[in-house]
């Protein structure tokens, strides 16, 4: 049962994290809300740096769909514990950033806690 909770939140994760990307690569004026202030989401080069981090997400999302398909709840739960450093990361650079605390606490730390319960779900099980 913690089992088929955690797969069904791990690939809720999933989803969000490659709809990120792709609306980062189709809209990234939508990027503005994510945390650092003075973005300039028409600057080419932000825009090049958004890519980077868009196909970071998407292929983060793909792998979780890997590991739902082949591998043990195990291996899917040491993978979220450790993709749970890219949002505890990235709140980190927002708050370095003067960005706002509710893109600290309430997008990237959130994102992290969610990840470290489905990790513990998985692991435990």
């Amino acid at each position: 049962m913690l089992t088929d909770v955690a797969n069904v939140l791990a690939g809720l994760i999933g989803v969000g994290i490659i709809v990120i990307g792709v609306r980062a690569i189709l809209a990234p004026q939508g990027a503005t809300g994510f945390g650092i202030p003075g973005t300039k989401t028409e600057d080419r080069n932000f825009q090049a740096w958004l890519a980077v981090k868009a196909v970071r997400d998407m292929a983060s999302g793909v792998f979780i769909f890997i590991l739902l398909a082949a591998a043990t709840p195990h291996l899917l739960g040491w993978f979220m514990l450790a993709a749970a450093c890219i949002p505890v990361g990235d709140a980190l650079i927002v708050l370095r950033s003067n960005g706002p605390k509710v893109a600290v606490y309430g997008i990237h730390g959130a994102t992290a806690l969610v990840m470290l319960v489905i990790s513990v779900l998985l692991l435990v099980a």
